[in-house]
């Protein structure tokens, strides 16, 4: 439900924008911009070195989303140290920053690996927290015991990839875990108060619109924080590129105004109280199997949904309904 302010419609999430944004949820936590610095530890997944399997998810190619000064040869403080400078050319206004823990699975070590790598990042001057991008099968009791209590004193979020809610698409695309074990995951990370991200992604092989625009409900009920959609790319490098090579017609990838409409959907059935971080994934044009929607940018492509969802006079959750 809306509340009207000075002729502006401020939303339940308590600003005037259309969707609960992951932006303004940080503003409204520290009164300032926040800002992530992605850090590459070395990490691996346990669908790639054969622990539950080989050759990691089917449309996963790590490098067309690190950034340039993420190696893990280096140290988590100099990347911290060197994400900052990239990011200061863009964002000058940020003063506070959150180490990323973005490629692969990111708790899959013991816990003294985990220990040192996550303290390193939180001791580095301006650093507040940490987000963990990891996978629901590479989590335990004992390291969200541990992430419980350094949440005492920083912002930690684990960021689960889920990509899907049906198993049968998790099949397809070699993830090694259920849907059931990422719901249980999500549960006993958020039990602890834990913030607690998940990532998905829409235009996967085998899904119709109705399956993914139904996905809403499913999420909704998730204690998520926050959560991250991407539309399905064919990144070059992968085992998908090669299926799409072998079967083109087994893929049906969005078009940009057929993803404008299909998203806005989605986000009138989704929780309003879930802070909503990504629309879209971005990769370097050199990484994309064709370039479906021109040289759009994240930013332009967020401002263009809110211009769109104005026009409609819609917003996230309108059409929510807690159950």
């Amino acid at each position: 439900m809306e509340i009207f302010e000075k002729d502006k419609k401020v939303f339940p999430w308590g600003s005037s924008r259309r969707f609960n944004s992951y932006a303004d949820h940080f503003r409204r936590m520290y009164g300032s911009r926040v800002q992530k610095v992605s850090i590459d530890a070395g990490f691996t997944c346990p669908n790639r070195d054969g622990t539950k399997g080989f050759g990691g998810c089917t449309y996963c190619n790590n490098n067309a989303f690190n950034p340039s000064y993420c190696l893990p040869s280096k140290s988590v403080s100099m990347q911290i140290r060197e994400g900052i400078e990239f990011h200061r050319k863009r964002y000058k206004s940020s003063g506070s920053y959150l180490a990323y823990f973005q490629a692969y699975s990111n708790t899959y070590a013991s816990l003294d690996i985990l220990r040192s790598l996550y303290e390193e990042a939180l001791a580095y001057p301006g650093v507040i927290g940490i987000i963990i991008g990891t996978r629901p099968d590479c989590v335990d009791s004992e390291k969200l015991e541990y992430l419980k209590d350094l949440s005492r004193k920083y912002y930690v979020a684990v960021e689960y990839g889920i990509e899907s809610c049906y198993n049968s698409t998790l099949e397809k695309i070699n993830r090694g875990h259920t849907f059931k074990e990422a719901v249980e995951a999500v549960e006993k990370t958020a039990a602890l108060g834990i913030n607690t991200g998940a990532h998905f992604i829409f235009g996967l092989p085998g899904e119709t619109r109705q399956q993914m625009l139904d996905s809403a409900d499913i999420i909704s009920k998730l204690p998520l924080t926050t959560v991250k959609f991407h539309q399905l790319q064919i990144i070059q490098g992968t085992t998908m590129e090669k299926e799409f090579e072998e079967n083109p017609g087994a893929f049906h990838l969005f078009s940009w105004e057929e993803y404008l409409g299909f998203f806005i959907q989605f986000l009138e059935r989704l929780n309003p109280s879930i802070v909503v971080e990504r629309f879209t994934g971005e990769a370097p044009p050199r990484f994309l199997k064709g370039q479906p929607w021109g040289k759009k940018r994240t930013d332009q492509i967020v401002g263009l949904f809110e211009k769109k969802m104005e026009e409609l006079e819609t917003w996230q959750g309108r059409l929510y309904r807690a159950q």
